[in-house]
């Protein structure tokens, strides 16, 4: 007998069809090779000791302090652990016990059937002088020609947006977005462009939003979540899509000092709320996005990429967009130029954590990036 060690991440439906499992046991051995972590914040100590005991008989596990178990510590953390056959148990066993545990039921239940979605590259197009990245800026045929590249480097989306929304940028007014959209959006549609890739508007004005979906494209990217309804009656009346980002504050001010007790928390509390609405008017086809140094600390943005998994509870595509962006520069200080192999590294991380659509400027260097990663994920 030979023995070497497999990568965790490894496909093992694919390994067992190697192996030539039946397909009863790939089944059943699916559910027993995924394992879960939940952390759980603030439980009442009576829910924590049901809660063990009950992961404790089918195999599973709850980490919990010292002082939960005789309640000498009333409310704690605690960190739920279990592969996804024991997640189904406990999400129907905890569905009948007391002190929010039905609660507990109702979310982890989502975890059971993720939908997964292949990864998507959206090309950035800044049809403004004040984005932070001026290799994303462009104009007139200039822009048609970027576009036509990116499509042809492997962008299956294109971002259009007449507005920066740099730290410190001010909006420059409806009309003045008009102005630098319009012939962009014009010539997309003239030349059919719109038929070889979708296209997004990144914009949060209903009226710029309005001309771009009677003109072919099929997403509003709101950066401001829609906090105004108004965008949320146009995209359903186009019956588009909605790409809904978690944003603190305004461009002008969001990075003026932000902070959250836990961020993870927050974003997903914001998300149900913005969600609420989009469905309010009739909207489904959602993207979350949870906006990457929008009013977000360093430790903000790496915790939200590192646990983005979380956000997959919704069933909606996640879109992550940390291209070339200030984080980098703060975790090892480089040009805005220079950051390329940082943005290569946070968007491959965020693919392995739940993201399918990367916001990025340089579509060939993610394209081949991806390939690459999409080629070692398969191999068994």
């Amino acid at each position: 007998m030979e023995i070497y060690k497999l990568n965790n991440q490894i496909d093992i439906i694919k390994i067992m069809k190697k192996l030539k499992v039946d397909s009863a046991g790939i089944s059943i051995m699916k559910k027993k090779a995924n394992l879960n972590f939940f952390y759980l914040k603030h439980i009442y100590c009576g829910a924590s000791n049901i809660l063990k005991q009950d992961a404790l008989s089918i195999g599973a596990e709850l980490i919990v302090p010292k002082g939960s178990v005789d309640c000498s510590i009333q409310y704690h953390d605690a960190i739920l652990i279990c592969n996804d056959k024991q997640l189904e148990i406990l999400s129907n066993k905890e569905k009948i016990q007391p002190f929010k545990l039905k609660l507990l039921a109702k979310f982890i239940s989502k975890f059971k059937n993720n939908q997964k979605f292949e990864p998507k590259i959206m090309g950035v197009i800044n049809a403004n002088d004040d984005s932070f990245f001026s290799g994303s800026r462009f104009s007139g045929d200039e822009a048609v020609a970027q576009i036509e590249k990116m499509i042809e480097d492997g962008a299956e989306i294109i971002d259009i947006g007449g507005v920066s929304s740099r730290p410190g940028s001010e909006y420059c007014g409806v009309e003045e977005e008009l102005r630098r959209v319009t012939p962009i959006i014009k010539e997309i549609y003239k030349r059919n462009l719109y038929q070889k890739a979708i296209f997004s508007i990144d914009s949060f004005a209903p009226k710029v939003i309005d001309l771009a979906l009677n003109n072919g494209f099929k997403i509003a990217n709101d950066i401001t979540g829609l906090s105004n309804e108004e965008v949320a009656k146009v995209v359903s009346n186009y019956e588009a899509k909605i790409c809904i980002m978690h944003m603190k504050g305004i461009p002008k001010n969001m990075q003026n000092q932000p902070y959250y007790e836990d961020v993870i928390l927050e974003v997903d509390e914001f998300f149900n709320q913005r969600i609420e609405i989009a469905l309010k008017y009739g909207i489904d086809d959602i993207i979350l996005d949870v906006g990457i140094g929008f009013g977000k600390r360093l430790e903000d943005n790496l915790k939200l990429i590192k646990h983005l998994e979380h956000f997959t509870h919704y069933g909606y595509e996640l879109l992550i967009g940390a291209s070339r962006k200030s984080m980098i520069d703060m975790i090892i200080p480089t040009p805005v130029e220079e950051r390329l192999a940082g943005t290569l590294a946070i968007h491959i991380e965020s693919i392995k954590n739940g993201a399918t659509i990367i916001r990025c400027h340089d579509v060939a260097e993610h394209k081949q990036a991806i390939e690459v990663f999409k080629a070692i994920d398969e191999v068994i």
